[in-house]
């Protein structure tokens, strides 16, 4: 097989997803685009498990009004 076609693992962009808290609002802005959506997995380089608790974490960060919400 030809390795050009083997794919690159993606790594996460922190090195602890679990230290994600919606208060601190650098680190979950990280995980927003512009308009305030959640990136999904492909981007972020986050498992299943690690990408549900950034979501739960982004969600509390909006209904606290840290964050912008989604228009």
């Amino acid at each position: 097989m030809r390795d050009f076609y083997k794919k690159k693992k993606k790594l996460a962009q922190i090195y602890d997803p679990k230290t994600v808290d919606y208060k601190d609002v650098n680190i979950v802005t990280k995980f927003i685009n512009e308009k305030g959506k959640i990136l999904p997995r492909r981007m972020t380089g986050a498992t299943a498990a690690d990408q549900k608790h950034i979501a739960k974490q982004v969600k509390r960060a909006r209904f606290m009004a840290l964050i912008a919400d989604v228009k």
